[in-house]
């Protein structure tokens, strides 16, 4: 752990003893339980999500920050308040320093969260989809703080890649240009989060097909001493996937109403999936829910292929 959060970092006791044996460790990220799933699923995928990491024999690590203080690992109190509670913030990196400073309370969205977990020595994090750039970046210039963090933290970020708000072409160029490798696991094309791939599928740099390939390529990163990591892109279970075209529509629709109401910066994705969830009639919910998960498998089973393999 770097030696400067001394004092800022409460552990919980099983994640505490999972990095001090070098056991598995999963990062998993807070926002989508205070702001990216309406209650009470919000509470019920953040506790299945563990679970299921628990079950591929790695431990998992949901971070947030509470009363000022960087928690890895929440308590059942913990997780039901960040997903219950008035306030709190959606926390970004560039928010850490004052929720700190303030003893405030945040939910750590994927900058923060992947950030934070390679601060402590945690060299996985599961997420459904990253932040990228937002259609119409040409006059907004809106490209989420997740990008950097992802090029510039050592981290491998398993995800079901962009989420289908976002300018895909535009997300993909970003990370090539700043040196990302977009992995992608078992497919040859770029998730679009709802379903497998676009209409007209974006290919990724490299297709995996085991957790142990990804761990030897970040094995090779770090070797390298390249600053970024690598991001996994897992496909949507298909039975859970919605068809691209249901996608699209309400995502049009969805931005009128936004620009209408003059909804922007961090606020137009939560924005746009919940248009999305009410224009499915909960259908995205069911999948969201799903490609989490699935997430959230894949990722235990990267880190376990990271780990020594006495503790495996």
């Amino acid at each position: 752990m770097n030696e400067h959060l001394r004092g800022l970092v409460d552990f919980s006791p099983e994640v505490g003893e999972a990095l001090r044996g070098g056991r598995a460790v999963v990062a998993l990220e807070s926002t989508v339980i205070a702001h990216g799933l309406p209650r009470p699923l919000n509470l019920e995928v953040a506790a299945s999500m563990e679970a299921i990491v628990r079950e591929r024999r790695a431990v998992p690590a949901t971070i947030a920050i509470l009363d000022g203080t960087i928690k890895v690992g929440l308590s059942d109190a913990e997780r039901e308040r960040i997903g219950t509670a008035q306030g709190i913030t959606k926390a970004s990196l560039r928010d850490l320093a004052v929720l700190l400073a303030r003893r405030g309370n945040g939910a750590t969205t994927v900058s923060a969260t992947a950030y934070l977990a390679a601060q402590v020595g945690i060299k996985v994090f599961a997420t459904g989809g990253i932040g990228g750039v937002h259609r119409g970046w040409q006059d907004s210039m809106d490209i989420s703080a997740d990008l950097p963090a992802l090029a510039s933290t050592s981290i491998v970020t398993v995800c079901a890649g962009a989420k289908s708000v976002l300018d895909l072409p535009a997300t993909l160029e970003w990370l090539e240009t700043h040196g990302v490798p977009v992995l992608g696991f078992g497919t040859d094309a770029f998730p679009a989060f709802y379903t497998p791939a676009t209409d007209h599928p974006l290919p990724v740099d490299t297709r995996v097909d085991t957790a142990q390939e990804v761990a030897g390529i970040f094995s090779i990163c770090r070797r390298l001493d390249m600053p970024g990591g690598l991001l996994v892109c897992v496909p949507i279970p298909g039975e859970a996937a919605l068809t691209n075209s249901q996608v699209e529509d309400a995502v049009n629709n969805a931005l009128k109403d936004a620009a209408a109401q003059g909804v922007k910066g961090r606020d137009v994705t939560p924005f746009l999936l919940n248009a999305l969830a009410r224009s499915t009639g909960g259908i995205s919910l069911t999948a969201n829910r799903a490609l989490l998960e699935n997430d959230a498998g894949v990722a235990a089973d990267i880190s376990r292929a990271i780990s020594p393999p006495q503790f495996v």
